[in-house]
C-alpha cells in the first residue's frame, strides 16, 4: 500500500523554476541568450515575473523555449548563486554572451 502520496503539487522545497530563452535588448540585436530562475507558486506566474523582469532589465522582446522546476540545489556557479537569490525571493537572470 502507498502511504505518502505522489502528487506534483505537494513540493516539500521551495518551488524553483529555471526558464531557457533568449532576449533581445533592440530590434536588430541577434539575441542574447538566458537562464531565470526565480521561486513561484506555479509555471504560469514564473513566466509573468520572468518577462516582467526582464522588461525591467531593458530587454523588448523574449522568446521562452523551457520551463523547469529544479529538484537539487545547482553545485556550479553561476547557477548556485542564482539558485540562492531565486530562494531568496529574487529573479535571476544569467546572460550567457
Amino acid at each position: 500500500m502507498i502511504t505518502t502520496p505522489d502528487n506534483d503539487n505537494n513540493f516539500d522545497g521551495p518551488m524553483i523554476f529555471i526558464i531557457i530563452g533568449k532576449g533581445y535588448e533592440s530590434d536588430d540585436s541577434e539575441g542574447i541568450d538566458l537562464h531565470i530562475m526565480l521561486k513561484a507558486p506555479d509555471d504560469d506566474t514564473a513566466v509573468r515575473e520572468a518577462l516582467n523582469a526582464l522588461a525591467e532589465e531593458g530587454f523588448i522582446e523574449a522568446d521562452l523555449d523551457q520551463i523547469g522546476m529544479l529538484t537539487e540545489v545547482p553545485a556550479e556557479e553561476p547557477h548556485a548563486s542564482a539558485y540562492q537569490g531565486a530562494v531568496d525571493g529574487e529573479v535571476a537572470i544569467i546572460r550567457f554572451n
